[in-house]
């Protein structure tokens, strides 16, 4: 069987993840919604979360027409392929529809994950995990599907037609296939930043004047933007998720399939990325079915459960890919399955360290949660401090996972085997992708589920039940993170090389001595642009917040009987004010990918354009990191605190760690989050432009 054949894999792969993702849909649909007043909150929860994204995708159609019509004004002067301007829509369109896909089924999944609740504690993490699933399965079967249309599609093209610049047919599919990367983060960022700026304006405004002012629960129906804050989870951390990790997913497979090329490996050097993804597939679906627990169990136990599932699809994967190297590349490249199992065990190393600082079962979140004794300020110093702290082991386990793949790839004697390598380490971290996302897709669901149930009256227990479910949710999703920035950093490092290697197609040598001041002024404007961005971004989920608050606090004023329990707010002016202000506040931050490569790299050079992705990377990662890991760790400090620790809720350690919750949470939610799409954005508009820049830079 030939390589070729090899490669049909990748659509099986991805209608058996599409097809088993619409199995455990039907699943969740079967399952009791509840009563009456649980449909109802669910109902309006899914109006206004389609609503947002309705909003949302309406505006992105528009940037997408915009630059549609460049790239297609490019195609026909020569600067680009044909197929690229296409290649970006396609990109474009899957990333949305995984997130639009995700968001569906976990509106529908959160009130019947309460009214599963009130059977047992497994019966309410097996739906909002399955709802996870959905989520994860239908990222990487709508991946791999985009993936093989094109690569399918681009060698029936090319082998009746001649190939652009001169190069053979399999460098002419992996150069135009690597452009769909530019589409699909394009949407993804635009996803999470927007998402990110609505759902931490929800919650920090509902926050701040419900719980710290007001003083009642989390998810009381007296609190007008309780609505808005249960539609913020599933528009920013699934629908906005989903759209980041489909870039994630294929970025890194495209970026290695255009290096194995460069390398020299021909066709199996597409085939292994390709391949592994669909064997990914197979190890994710195994996998969810160890997902279970006891009828009760503790936050450890459940814990364990979920570790089970990514544990066995990561073996899975790794026992597989050494027999698809050693069939596909042969013996001689067996380092390549090195390669594959550093980037495997650095994102299991990543998870389990994020895992420590994050989860409350540890000593950095109780730290932060002692630190509530004495007020808010030392609740904010002590995260800051852990999630600084927290940089250090996942850096040093990426440079290792680097060193590792480049050399025993062969990078000594060849140095784009080595690149290959690093590459096809990210494709290792991310093939097991089917079953991580599901551990944290399920967290916003579970949240929304307690909160249903907390409007519901259902009783205490169900509550609880989903509190300990969300709990862990925030460290399963402080691990997804772990594993999208990890997975990021080492896609980016393949990007920049992708870019070295397309600049040199149209014939421009780049020399990147450190010595060359154009190399050192975009270092240090790279190094710069993840704080700017982030400043933006909090920025703009403060300015959103601040108009929450100020509608909250008019309610409460205005509407007599709201406290009382007599009248009922209106939920849905706090929903309209956070969709306004996402879609307005999210564009400037989006449009700075774009527009900061393509100015400096035709004003410097693009000598500088490869030093501003080098310093983009470097800070961008660590402060990803930072931002994630010090987001989490305040939230379960909080949490920490509400299971009746240093006073309880109500308690004045309970608000300073309220505070320290909100300070945390654009941190983890939309600032963090949004970094790892922003290095590989200006990567991708790099490598699109790069004909452009060539030939137009100042600097020639």
């Amino acid at each position: 069987m030939g390589n070729f054949d090899l490669l049909l894999l990748a659509p099986v792969g991805s209608i058996l993840a599409l097809s088993f993702a619409f199995y455990l849909a039907l699943f969740i649909l079967r399952q009791d919604e509840g009563n009456d007043k649980m449909k109802e909150i669910a109902l309006a929860v899914r109006v206004g979360a389609r609503a947002y994204l309705k909003r949302q995708y309406l505006g992105v159609a528009l940037f997408f027409a915009v630059v549609f019509v460049i790239l297609l004004i490019m195609a026909r002067m020569n600067y680009l392929v044909i197929f690229v301007p296409f290649a970006f829509l396609t990109g474009g369109l899957f990333s949305g529809l995984s997130g639009f896909i995700g968001m569906n089924i976990a509106t529908q999944a959160s009130n019947r994950t309460a009214q599963a609740a009130t059977k047992s504690l497994n019966s309410g993490l097996r739906v909002a995990f399955s709802s996870g699933a959905v989520m994860g399965l239908t990222v990487v079967g709508l991946g791999l599907l985009d993936l093989s249309i094109w690569y399918y599609f681009l060698n029936w093209y090319y082998s009746g037609h001649a190939t652009p610049l001169g190069i053979d047919k399999i460098g002419a599919i992996t150069s135009t296939m690597l452009c769909f990367g530019m589409g699909a983060s394009s949407q993804a960022l635009f996803a999470r930043v927007g998402g990110g700026i609505f759902t931490k304006a929800a919650d920090v405004g509902a926050d701040l004047v419900g719980k710290v002012e007001a003083g009642i629960p989390e998810d009381d129906p007296r609190n007008p933007a309780v609505i808005a804050d249960n539609v913020g989870d599933n528009v920013g951390d699934v629908a906005g998720m989903g759209a980041d990790l489909y870039e994630s997913y294929v970025g890194s497979i495209v970026a290695t399939s255009a290096l194995g090329v460069a390398a020299g490996l021909g066709v199996a050097g597409v085939t292994v990325p390709m391949v592994m993804a669909a064997v990914g597939v197979i190890a994710s679906i195994i996998g969810t079915f160890f997902v279970k627990s006891r009828e009760e169990a503790s936050q450890k136990v459940l814990l364990a459960a979920l570790r089970k599932g990514v544990f066995a699809s990561s073996l899975i994967v790794a026992i597989v890919s050494f027999f698809l190297v050693k069939y596909t590349l042969g013996m001689q490249y067996i380092g390549v399955y090195w390669s594959v199992l550093a980037g495997l065990i650095a994102g299991v190393l990543i998870g389990l360290v994020t895992e420590y600082y994050t989860s409350s079962g540890f000593k950095p979140t109780r730290f932060i949660a002692e630190q509530s004794l004495t007020g808010p300020a030392t609740v904010i110093i002590g995260g800051i401090a852990v999630g600084m702290m927290s940089t250090a082991i996942p850096v040093i386990i990426v440079g290792i996972a680097i060193l590792v793949s480049y050399f025993l790839s062969g990078g000594a004697t060849n140095p784009n085997a080595g690149l290959y390598g690093i590459s096809i380490s990210a494709v290792g971290m991310l093939s097991t992708l089917g079953i991580t996302l599901a551990t944290d897709a399920y967290g916003p669901v579970a949240d929304n589920a307690g909160g249903n149930a907390e409007m519901s009256h259902l009783p205490p227990e169900v509550r609880k039940r989903t509190d300990a479910l969300d709990s862990l949710g925030n460290t399963t999703a402080a691990t997804g993170k772990g594993f999208a920035i990890g997975s990021a950093a080492l896609t980016a490092l393949a990007l920049i090389a992708a870019y070295r290697d397309q600049i040199l197609m149209y014939g421009k040598e780049m020399p990147l001595s450190l010595m060359n001041p154009n190399v050192l002024v975009g270092l240090f404007i790279g190094a710069m642009l993840p704080f700017f961005f982030c400043s933006m971004t909090m920025r703009a989920v403060g300015r959103a917040a601040g108009k929450i608050v100020v509608e909250v606090r008019r309610q409460f004023k205005e509407i007599a009987g709201i406290m009382e329990g007599t009248a009922k707010p209106d939920y849905a002016k706090c929903v309209t004010i956070a969709t306004s202000a996402a879609q307005k506040e999210m564009i400037l931050p989006s449009l700075l990918a774009i527009v900061a490569p393509l100015v400096v790299g035709i004003l410097v050079g693009i000598e500088a354009e490869a030093g501003l992705l080098c310093g983009a990377t470097a800070t961008g990662f660590v402060l990803a990191i930072m931002m994630a890991n010090s987001g989490g760790a305040w939230d379960n400090a909080k949490k920490y605190i509400e299971e009746g620790h240093h006073g309880g809720k109500g308690s004045p350690a309970h608000k300073a760690g309220v505070v320290g919750d909100t300070v945390g949470d654009p941190f983890k939610d939309t600032s963090g989050p949004s970094l790892n799409i922003l290095i590989k954005l200006m990567s991708m508009v790099s490598i699109v432009f790069a004909s452009f820049m060539v030939r137009n830079t100042l600097f020639k």
